[in-house]
């Protein structure tokens, strides 16, 4: 199956931008817009998943109980810099 993506100029965009962003919205396919025939954007739908960024960051948090956040960090608590 071949997915056409739908081009436009940016003169046709400047003067129906919301209608472009909506149907971009509800139909789920990119938009390229163009010009003097050349491609410079594509519009793409937004289609990230938050629970997927939620889970992604799940035990990536390191708790360090020795640690007091409200005490100064000397030079020689960076490793990055030894």
């Amino acid at each position: 199956m071949t997915i056409v993506m739908q081009t436009i100029s940016k003169s046709q965009l400047k003067s129906q931008l919301l209608g472009y962003l909506r149907k971009v919205e509800t139909e789920k396919k990119d938009l390229i817009v163009t010009h003097l025939g050349k491609p410079v954007v594509k519009i793409t739908p937004y289609k990230e998943d938050p629970e997927k960024i939620l889970k992604s960051l799940r035990g990536s948090v390191i708790y360090h109980e020795d640690y007091d956040p409200s005490e100064p960090i000397g030079l020689e608590d960076w490793e990055a810099l030894k």
